[in-house]
């Protein structure tokens, strides 16, 4: 998702989709809006837009009460961390064992709509709790922030002011649609609203009224909000019937470089590779398609992702998070945890980590490119020739015990 096109993915952001291209962009790429010399300037600047988008004063003037920029929502937008927790880190804070007992409660609460949801869409009912509960643990705090209030900040901010003017407008028409009402409209410091944060713009394609009171409400209707991200989810090419991934061993002497090169192959490739599911179990289809994610190496749990997993990540285009939200789900349905486990001792690598490690390799004379901290192919092939050259396990895993042998 980081690498699409903006003007063909605005359409169908959900909040991750969208924080991922907020976030990502530099002052530099910032585009110009007009100065205005006040606030109440700015704001007057926007209502023919919203009076063109069928918004009347009335909604307007109530959005817009006692509005001032924040300077909190403001400074979220500069001081974003780089996160480097490994994806072992990453599932243990997001799969808790308490969020795991919330879902299986929230599973027999909300029996009766997860399951005409998925009559309806196709989507098992431990993926939207899998969500629901990645996305706001299950309602428990949703942002608290007035989303108008919020997107018009990050707009008078000139913080990708053509992105977040199109989503304050948005918001605008679900107000004037009396989907909720101004004070309920709350979210995240970037505008993602509701139970299982949705962008604007991802509502008004997506968002269904699911218990037929004519609104769409996924602040204050649990079913509303269950069976958008049902919706949401099918019409990202959900399959029904079919599962986000395995859990599978390698053989011995596995050929990771191989693995790196093959890309996506059926399952039954896979299979005639040494590749099998754990547990013994065979796989249901060997002709579904697969990619082999070893997210801590060779010496982590690995795994076959299928189709849906790449579904998952329509809604946040992470491998960690669409892992979580899997393995979430599965364990709300009773399944157990991995039975390889992440290796304990694991660290993440911070971008200069990863340029570093680059440089090393280059200074052996692997040529992995210039240095620019995206393990792409020609850094992973580096890293296998290094590992085998060192006598390490070859698996191409960009550790920082591979930096440490590197340096």
């Amino acid at each position: 998702m980081r690498k699409d096109a903006l003007s063909s993915v605005f359409p169908v952001l959900s909040r991750r989709r969208a924080l991922t291209l907020a976030l990502g962009a530099s002052a530099s790429l910032m585009l110009a809006r007009p100065t205005f010399a006040n606030v109440p300037n700015f704001v007057a600047s926007l209502w023919p837009a919203a009076q063109a988008r069928g918004v009347s004063r009335g909604i307007f003037d109530q959005a817009f009460s006692g509005f001032v920029p924040s300077d909190r929502v403001m400074s979220l937008t500069r001081t974003q961390p780089e996160m480097v927790k490994t994806t072992g880190q990453y599932v243990a804070d997001a799969v808790s064992s308490a969020r795991i007992n919330t879902g299986q409660r929230m599973r027999g609460e909300w029996a009766q709509t997860l399951g005409g949801a998925q009559q309806r869409w196709g989507v098992q009912p431990e993926i939207v709790l899998g969500i629901w509960g990645m996305e706001t643990n299950y309602g428990s705090y949703m942002g608290g922030n007035n989303v108008i209030h919020a997107l018009a900040t990050l707009t008078y901010g000139n913080y990708r002011y053509e992105f977040f003017k199109g989503e304050l407008l948005t918001a605008l028409q679900i107000l004037q649609a009396g989907h909720v009402s101004a004070p309920q409209m709350v979210g995240s410091w970037a505008g993602a609203m509701g139970h299982t944060q949705f962008m604007p713009s991802s509502f008004m394609a997506y968002a269904v009224d699911y218990n037929g009171n004519g609104k769409r409400d996924i602040w204050n209707s649990i079913p509303d909000a269950l069976g958008s991200t049902a919706n949401y989810l099918k019409a990202h090419g959900w399959r029904a019937g079919e599962t986000w991934g395995y859990e599978v061993q390698l053989p011995s002497g596995f050929d990771y470089g191989r693995a790196w090169d093959v890309g996506k192959q059926s399952l039954g490739a896979w299979e005639a590779m040494g590749v099998r599911r754990t547990g013994g179990r065979s796989f249901p289809r060997s002709g579904d398609m697969g990619r082999i994610f070893m997210p801590a190496g060779g010496n982590g749990p690995v795994f076959l992702l299928l189709h849906n997993f790449d579904v998952i990540k329509r809604y946040n285009n992470s491998d960690n998070y669409a892992l979580a939200v899997g393995h979430l789900a599965d364990r709300i349905l009773g399944v157990g945890t991995f039975i390889r486990p992440f290796p304990a001792n694991e660290t993440g690598l911070t971008r200069d980590q990863r340029q570093e490690l680059q440089a090393q390799l280059n200074r052996r004379g692997y040529n992995v490119g210039t240095p620019d901290g995206i393990i792409g192919p020609k850094t992973r092939t580096g890293i296998i020739a290094f590992q085998r050259a060192a006598g390490l396990l070859a698996d191409g895993h960009p550790s920082g015990a591979v930096l440490s042998a590197l340096r």
